[in-house]
């Protein structure tokens, strides 16, 4: 039986561990090709590369940093030169730091809101611009984050950027429409992941935070990825400008 995305380009930023891996992974499982993407790593993206080829699909690995204009240019022209045309844009490329909204400093808020906000205009504007140049249609998934609805201590950078995303959303859906290019964003909550390895591994703080969440557990990066796919699919050829919370319920208790 075909994949949801069989025979599909997926470029997926930020794709070298975590959850752009498991999104990667979960678009070669359906059937896609698969551009990954970060800023460094180029080991860790080579050996993802050979794992989604040993699947039977191709891959390509591209190292750019998606807050420039110029390497994300790069970017997209080497994944559509090497893989062919983009069929769907994963932004998931993002940082996170905590840090007392008292003591962020210019750099560090650059730093995160042009990665995780910037970074996810450049990369859509980049793809949507050849998309519609060859009127073809297309799907992007924008990753914000769970606290773009709640409020934690020290995100007062992070999660402005997490919350514009689902502007960023609405405003591409509507105006990408008209091209058939459908636009949807997910929020993922706790995922056991690198990048929450310090709450994973932290025995007074990890039951503080399960006990906020309604299935009382952390989520895996492929249950992110399985909501991806879904609205990268046709399966969900009629949904557009919305953004959906995979959190466990993070945000109900």
């Amino acid at each position: 039986m075909a994949g949801k995305l069989e025979s599909k380009n997926v470029l997926v930023t930020g794709s070298r561990r975590g959850i752009g891996k498991g999104i990667a992974l979960e678009a070669a499982r359906e059937g896609a090709n698969v551009a990954v993407n970060d800023l460094t790593g180029a080991d860790e993206l080579e050996t993802l590369v050979k794992e989604i080829r040993g699947m039977g699909r191709r891959a390509v690995a591209v190292l750019a940093d998606v807050s420039r204009g110029d390497e994300v240019n790069r970017m997209v022209e080497t994944v559509e030169r090497d893989l062919g045309p983009i069929d769907v844009l994963v932004n998931n490329a993002g940082v996170e730091s905590i840090i007392p909204f008292l003591e962020i400093d210019e750099k560090e808020w650059e730093r995160v809101t042009h990665t995780n906000l910037k970074g996810e205009w450049l990369c859509a504007q980049a793809v949507a611009r050849r998309m519609v140049a060859a009127k073809r249609p297309g799907a992007f998934v924008n990753i914000g984050s769970v606290q773009a609805g709640m409020v934690l201590p020290g995100r007062t950078h992070y999660a402005p950027s997490k919350r514009a995303i689902e502007a960023l959303t609405a405003n591409l859906a509507a105006e990408l429409a008209p091209h058939n290019i459908r636009v949807n964003c997910i929020h993922p909550g706790l995922i056991d992941t690198d990048m929450t390895a310090w709450v994973m591994k932290d025995p007074q703080i990890l039951p503080i935070v399960l006990d906020k969440i309604a299935l009382h557990r952390a989520g895996q990066p492929v249950e992110i990825a399985k909501a991806v796919v879904f609205l990268a699919s046709d399966d969900a050829s009629y949904i557009t400008g919305q953004y959906l919370y995979v959190d466990g319920g993070f945000r109900i208790l």
